[in-house]
């Protein structure tokens, strides 16, 4: 579907502003536990506020609902032949 150049525009200022604010929740939630580095757990902290991950809705379940399959072997580990484990954890 054909988009405005003004439309695209603002979307692109919508989602930069986005994910600043993501970047910004995540970076306090790592240094509210004291590391500088952000982990898994701060990411799920992150989208249970936002209200995605539920009891009933895990990050694992988001993964596979909402990635195509190429991204989701990348973050879920998965047993191959030979008993490797890709990726390596």
């Amino acid at each position: 579907m054909p988009v405005e150049k003004k439309a695209l525009e603002m979307v692109e200022k919508c989602l930069d502003k986005y994910f600043q604010h993501l970047c910004n929740d995540l970076e306090a939630f790592s240094a509210h536990a004291g590391r500088k580095t952000v982990k898994l757990e701060d990411m799920e902290l992150l989208l249970r506020r936002q209200g995605l991950v539920t009891d009933q809705v895990s990050l694992h379940v988001l993964v596979e609902r909402y990635l195509p399959l190429e991204y989701r072997q990348l973050l879920i580990p998965c047993a191959f032949s030979g008993n490797s484990v890709f990726p390596a954890q």
